[in-house]
């Protein structure tokens, strides 16, 4: 084994594999490093939703709000082609299905915040339009009558979680990068134009030096910024989702809703997911800090908010059983935008992380390796700078 790589990419979540499959197909050595399983956390928890258009969460604050998480728009559009070309380019055959979306309004306050938003999203480029309840009907007979209009944007869909992570993870192998599991960074340091970082695997303790250093970690995000002395600001979320058994097709889209928690979708071996926002209980520790290595605690108000809310949108999910409901967590920065981009102060540092991680998780990485390799992104990350939130407090 090398102690000396091109870059450290911490973190072994979708983003993080796809980073290190990014940058070793460019002819870096790459170490990933990852302090569980390849793609236990947040990454192979979620309910693989490619959401494109804006969610719920970046509407539910007012339009100036939508406004304002447009601004990442550009990461969606490059997100959505990179989605697309994924498994031919990785040599891996994992799913992703972009057979559209559709975000649902039930009365007529939701169909105009939905105008409202889809105006917003098509100036940045996003194919979307709006339907009305015909128009809805006649794509998607499967919603409630209840629906009065929808967005609809094709390039829309979903990825299976259990497979997309572990997948990159071996074409970055391939392409000669070193992955290693249970292997959690302790220590960071520059020194010598380089970074120096120490690693436990187990009982043993490997020192490696690295010319970069990816921060992919998601919730963990927070305290190894704190490791180097750089604040990145990140709020842990626990998010409810559940799967019913495998029933026959008949859900084709993946489904939002503008004025409620809602995201469902069938996956390809029949199950439906369904999740969209709502909470679980993250742990905490003594002190009050959050546990990030415990498993949150599952709500049953959410169970039913979330179950209502479906069944209100797809009235056939009635009579079908639940195979299992979980927590997946998540993070999201203070202003609801990314964190991608250089860590101020910290040459050869690079973070990204917030939000809609696993949707933009490609976008991400492409816009790491470029920034590892002394490139300028194709998209302009000066909205979402890692050090945003300082700049503001000094």
């Amino acid at each position: 084994m090398s102690d000396h790589f091109d870059a450290l990419v911490v973190g072994g979540g979708l983003l993080g594999c796809a980073t290190a499959w990014m940058l070793a197909r460019e002819g870096a050595s790459v170490l990933l490093a990852e302090r569980d399983q390849i793609n236990q956390h947040a990454s192979g928890q979620n309910a693989g939703s490619l959401h494109f258009q804006l969610e719920y969460r970046m509407m539910e604050h007012g339009i100036e709000a939508a406004k304002k998480a447009a601004e990442a728009m550009p990461l969606h559009l490059e997100a959505a082609t990179l989605w697309a070309q994924l498994p031919t380019l990785s040599g891996e055959n994992f799913e992703v299905k972009q057979s559209g979306g559709l975000m649902v309004a039930e009365n007529s306050a939701q169909a105009k915040l939905l105008e409202q938003k889809t105006e917003i999203e098509r100036s940045w480029g996003l194919d979307v339009e709006m339907l009305d309840q015909a128009g809805v009907q006649k794509i998607a007979p499967y919603l409630s009558s209840s629906i009065v209009a929808a967005a609809h944007s094709p390039i829309e869909g979903k990825a299976d979680t259990r497979t997309a992570a572990p997948a990159l993870a071996r074409a970055a192998v391939r392409e000669g990068a070193e992955v290693r599991a249970r292997c959690e960074v302790t220590a960071m340091e520059r020194t010598g134009g380089q970074w120096r970082v120490t690693l436990q695997e187990g009982a043993a303790t490997r020192q490696v030096t690295a010319d970069a250093v990816v921060i992919a970690a998601g919730v963990w995000t927070t305290a190894l910024g704190e490791m180097v002395g750089s604040s990145l600001p990140t709020i842990p979320l626990a998010l409810t989702m559940t799967a019913t058994l495998r029933v026959p097709k008949f859900i084709g889209h993946l489904i939002q809703h503008a004025g409620a928690r809602l995201s469902l979708k069938q996956a390809l071996d029949g199950n439906v997911l369904i999740g969209g926002g709502w909470p679980a209980r993250l742990m905490q520790t003594a002190g009050g800090e959050p546990n990030l290595s415990a498993r949150p605690e599952l709500l049953r108000e959410s169970l039913a908010g979330n179950a209502n809310a479906a069944l209100a949108v797809v009235p056939g999910l009635n009579g079908i059983p639940t195979l299992r409901s979980w927590v997946g967590t998540t993070t999201v920065a203070p202003d609801q935008l990314p964190l991608v981009g250089a860590v101020s102060g910290k040459p050869g540092m690079f973070v990204a992380t917030g939000g809609s991680a696993f949707t933009l998780g490609p976008s991400f990485a492409q816009a790491l390796a470029a920034l590892v390799a002394g490139r300028a992104p194709d998209t302009d990350l000066s909205s979402f700078d890692p050090m945003r939130f300082q700049k503001v407090q000094s």
